[in-house]
């Protein structure tokens, strides 16, 4: 590849200290195979973009344990990793639960595709409506107006990153399964301990493309990390289009 952007340059030479702690992260995972046989069927069955999800999500929260956490959907064609990936590459919204997640995940969007990123709280109210929460109430909002083929997300679905508010996951999904538009993707990792295991349950029968973690494990750190492999994964491989390179920018929804 000659003649790249100084972007994607940047994304090509990744720091020495990450480039050590991914060699570091694939020795301990390749240990935890050796002795757990169910683990290494796991870890074999991963995709490419899949395993790139997985090293990073090890990366951000510092636990290889969750390498048996991970949960990746099929999604026709492929799967959610390779769905979200060009989903986000044509210029797909970013919607997170949290202002961390969000900005967590803006600098790679810039760096990269350019895509928009905007977080539910900032269509909540200023406190959360008896029996709910802000992330709720942002979600509905910002659902009844973020609507696919409209002047507010005229391109195509958002690819939605939940870390946090278990309620918000499940927002999306009664709004999903009364009729409303699918997200290209959802990274459904809230944290916790009240209603995260059964938001998680919900998310994984729902029939979306997601990528999600098993147990009470996950935060803004977790979905960033994800959405973040995913956008620089799709960002190398338009290295070889140079024409899908140089719509990035344009790609980005308003």
């Amino acid at each position: 590849m000659t003649g790249l952007s100084p972007p994607l340059s940047e994304l090509l030479l990744d720091h020495p200290i990450f480039r050590e702690s991914i060699r570091r992260i694939r020795l301990l995972l390749a240990e935890q195979a050796a002795g757990d046989g169910g683990l290494a069927g796991q870890l074999a069955a991963l995709t490419p973009l899949e395993r790139d999800v997985l090293e990073r999500c090890i990366h951000s929260s510092g636990d290889p344990a969750i390498a048996g956490d991970l949960r990746c959907s099929p999604a026709g064609g492929g799967g959610a990793c390779d769905r979200g990936a060009a989903a986000l590459a044509a210029g797909a919204l970013i919607l997170t639960d949290t202002a961390m997640a969000a900005a967590a995940v803006a600098p790679m969007a810039r760096r990269t595709f350019g895509n928009r990123v905007a977080c539910v709280l900032d269509w909540a109210p200023a406190a959360a409506p008896e029996g709910s929460t802000r992330a709720a109430a942002g979600m509905a909002a910002a659902l009844a107006e973020l609507v696919p083929g409209t002047a507010t997300l005229p391109r195509q679905p958002a690819v939605v990153l939940i870390g946090s508010a278990p309620t918000a996951l499940e927002l999306l999904l009664e709004q999903v399964a009364a009729g409303g538009p699918a997200p290209a993707l959802v990274i459904g990792m809230p944290v916790g301990f009240v209603g995260v295991a059964e938001s998680k349950r919900h998310l994984a029968a729902s029939g979306l493309a997601h990528i999600g973690l098993e147990g009470s494990k996950g935060g803004a750190g977790l979905v960033a990390a994800a959405c973040n492999a995913l956008l620089r994964a799709a960002w190398l491989q338009a290295a070889s289009a140079p024409s899908v390179l140089s719509s990035g920018s344009a790609a980005a929804s308003p």
